[in-house]
């Protein structure tokens, strides 16, 4: 046996442990003492025995000594007693074999032959620890060793090798496999029967655990070895990443799957097509996450198998917002979903015409969600969505009920209304005219127009009932009177709409009938007192034209009555344009002087812009909010300057909002030879008007004028600018404060017709050829 067989034999032993380095002895000692005591007979048989014991416990298997059946065949130069074993000492230049004969198999354990011809115990190498202990499963027979010469001073001894570095074996062999080999005894397992059960197991087991150990570690390195590599073959939306590491396989994923991750989804349910923008929806590729569940240490066989066979097209993992995704489904279902035809059944000549209900399609949202998750970066585009057949809440059947309860019923005859000592008949057309049928969940249900009915009675019988009056805030004696709302008497449109329906659907009573009820006007007493319109606010007068014009006069007059009593709820925006056109005969109006395009002229409606000036000014210094004016282009020195409001039909207009918490009522008129202004309702805010010096003056010129209906003026005042100040304060606080600024052309000379210097020259006379 090689030095190597040996040390493998010594480590499997089942019944050793390693438990340090063996200590260090006198092998030498040990079996001359074993010798001695085979030698002087049974007095020496303690010391043998105790020899032999040490030996063991240094890892030299003791073969003991037995009284066999009939001698071995010997095989050393002198047959060896009974039970003794002999090792013959080889020539120089070859290993001599011995074969001892025990009456049991004895495992040798020496991890290497010894130097000396005694038996030794090989040192463990200095990173090794080696301890066998006995094995107490019998007691130790005496050992008896004769040397086969005198010179043999050794019973048991391991030769050295040859001088030539042949090795010396060291074979024993069982005398029960030395007869089996002859073909004489019986099986050499014969002689396992007489080892006890707890060893057999316990070999049997040691080297079963010591296989599942070797298997386990195994495959334990191939696991490792692989868990930071993606397997070879895997590719992910095309991409291929097989047998790149973990890193390098999620940089190549994102960057090479970076624009597919970000452009729209290009969709499909049958023939309509729409988009999914990936980012809107809550989709993203998560490089990480399918990388890793592709590699990474794993216990699983499948996992290790298939980076050893190799794999194919793996799944992308993505990261999804919910939310978004369901947001976004909606919106394409909305893109390509097919509606529903709802039935429905509708009257024309007074007969109901049947639209037949049809199914619509759209998407399965829960199967379209599972597919674009899993898919969207890999299917085929455009992706096909899933779709389902959407049904429509008015089928057939409700289609049948309406026409059977409510359409047939209603075109069957007329409907008779009975309000108070009158009795209106209705006729089919009537009915049809203000009837609807409309989805009521999975139902159509009758709704009748109240107000439409109303007005079908009241034209039929206008003496049924008494028409409400709102209430009025009036002027009277120089202060705001409220005059009370008026209830009246009448049907309530609702009532009469459910009366007229229960007669219209039934088949046997035709008839209606509807109480008088007190009818509430739409603004009452108590809203009109609810406004505080208490009290004058503000007052503002212009003076009329130093020469007569009964025209411009009367336009301002018919202007002053149509504003007053105007009210303005808190938040109303007042429009004088609104108010006072159209600006024509048929409204009233006569032609006066107007300025257009900075020259005098003639239009209906001249002298309003006095009217709008005043009343700018009444609602500027009452701290209203100043939505629109616009200044003359030449200063009237009838008009505060900077602070005057002009007047064109279809271009300017004077505009002004109702800031406070209160009403304002409107009032003008003309008298004492002014227009006045004035704006009532409850103080609110205090005023600061400033106007500035005048500055940038421009001097008249002389311009001409060849329109047809110019009118020539002589001139006169400069032009200039000005600034305006306002600060409006509330409750001590400034809540506006702005700052107007305008600029006054001079008021030129006017000359009716074209310029001179614009004219050709006269030509010039020709002599007369006759001298005469």
């Amino acid at each position: 046996m090689t030095e190597s067989e040996t040390g493998a034999r010594a480590t499997d032993a089942p019944d050793e442990e390693s438990t340090g380095a063996a200590p260090e002895t006198e092998p030498e000692q040990g079996v001359d003492d074993a010798a001695g005591a085979a030698q002087h007979g049974p007095s020496a048989e303690p010391a043998a025995a105790e020899a032999a014991a040490e030996t063991q416990v240094r890892g030299i298997p003791v073969v003991p000594a037995q009284e066999p059946a009939e001698p071995a065949e010997a095989n050393a130069a002198e047959p060896p007693e009974a039970g003794a074993t002999e090792v013959a000492e080889p020539a120089d230049d070859q290993a001599t074999e011995a074969e001892p004969e025990p009456a049991e198999p004895v495992e040798a354990d020496a991890a290497e032959p010894p130097e000396a011809d005694v038996t030794e115990v090989a040192e463990p190498a200095a990173d090794e620890a080696t301890k066998v202990e006995p094995e107490p499963a019998e007691p130790m027979d005496e050992v008896v060793a004769e040397p086969a010469d005198p010179t043999e001073a050794d019973a048991t001894e391991v030769a050295e090798p040859a001088a030539d570095g042949e090795a010396t074996e060291v074979m024993a062999e069982p005398a029960a496999l030395a007869a089996g080999a002859t073909g004489g005894g019986d099986s050499p397992l014969d002689e396992l029967e007489g080892e006890p059960p707890s060893h057999r197991g316990r070999k049997i087991a040691l080297g079963v655990g010591i296989g599942v150990v070797v298997l386990a570690a195994a495959y334990a390195g191939a696991a490792w070895f692989v868990a930071d590599r993606v397997p070879r073959g895997a590719t992910v939306a095309g991409v291929e990443i097989g047998g790149l590491t973990t890193d390098d396989a999620v940089a190549r994923l994102t960057d090479d799957l970076a624009d597919l991750a970000t452009e729209p989804i290009d969709v499909r349910a049958g023939d309509a097509q729409t988009t999914i923008d990936p980012a809107a929806a809550g989709l993203a590729l998560d490089a990480q996450a399918t990388v890793e569940a592709l590699s990474g240490f794993s216990w699983d066989p499948r996992d290790v198998f298939r980076h050893v066979l190799g794999t194919g097209e793996e799944p992308a993992i993505s990261t999804v917002d919910a939310a978004a995704l369901d947001a976004a489904l909606v919106a394409a279902n909305d893109d390509v979903a097919i509606a529903p035809t709802e039935g429905s059944v509708v009257f024309a000549n007074a007969e109901p015409v049947v639209t037949d209900p049809v199914d619509g399609v759209g998407l399965d949202l829960p199967a379209t969600e599972e597919l674009l998750v899993s898919s969207w970066l890999t299917a085929e585009r455009p992706l096909a969505l899933p779709t389902e057949s959407v049904t429509p809440n008015i089928d057939d059947a409700a289609i049948e009920e309406a026409l059977s309860t409510i359409a047939e019923p209603l075109v069957s005859a007329p409907v008779s209304v009975v309000a108070g000592e009158a009795t209106v008949p209705l006729s089919v057309e009537q009915l049809t005219s203000v009837a609807t049928l409309v989805p009521e969940g999975s139902r159509l249900v009758l709704e009748l127009d109240g107000d439409a009915l109303a007005q079908l009675l009241g034209e039929a019988a206008p003496d049924v009932g008494t028409a409400p009056q709102d209430a009025r805030i009036e002027l009277q004696d120089g202060a705001p009177v409220v005059v009370p709302s008026v209830n009246g008497t009448g049907i309530d449109p609702a009532a009469l709409a459910d009366a007229v329906a229960a007669a219209a659907t039934s088949t046997t009573e035709r008839t209606a009938t509807v109480e008088l009820s007190e009818t509430e006007a739409e603004f009452t007493t108590a809203d009109a007192e609810a406004l505080g319109v208490v009290e004058r606010i503000s007052e503002f007068s212009t003076p009329l034209p130093p020469y007569p014009d009964p025209p411009r006069t009367e336009n301002i007059q018919i202007g002053a009555s149509r504003v007053t009593g105007i009210l303005l709820m808190p938040g109303d925006t007042f429009s004088l344009l609104d108010t006072l056109s159209p600006f024509n005969a048929a409204n009233g109006y006569h032609q006066s002087g107007v300025v257009e395009n900075g020259f005098e002229a003639r239009a209906y409606g001249g002298g309003l812009s006095q009217l709008s000036t005043t009343l700018f000014n009444a609602a500027f210094e009452a701290g209203l909010e100043d939505v629109t004016h616009k200044p003359h282009s030449r200063w009237f020195s009838r008009y505060p300057e900077g602070r005057e409001a002009t007047l064109f039909e279809g271009s300017v207009d004077m505009q002004f909002r109702n800031t406070t918490d209160h009403g304002i009522l409107l009032q003008a008129w003309v008298a004492g030879g002014r227009t006045h202004a004035a704006i009532w309702g409850t103080p609110t805010f205090d005023v600061d008007i400033t106007t500035g010096e005048r500055y940038a003056f421009t001097s008249p010129r002389t311009v001409y004028n060849t329109s047809p209906e110019c009118i020539a003026e002589s001139g006169g005042s400069n032009g200039f600018s000005v600034q305006v100040r306002r600060v409006v304060s509330l409750d001590g606080a400034v809540a506006r404060d702005d700052t107007y600024t305008w600029s006054y052309q001079p008021w030129n000379t006017v000359v009716c017709g074209p310029d001179p210097a614009t004219q050709p020259d006269p030509p010039t006379p020709t002599p007369d050829p006759g001298g005469g």
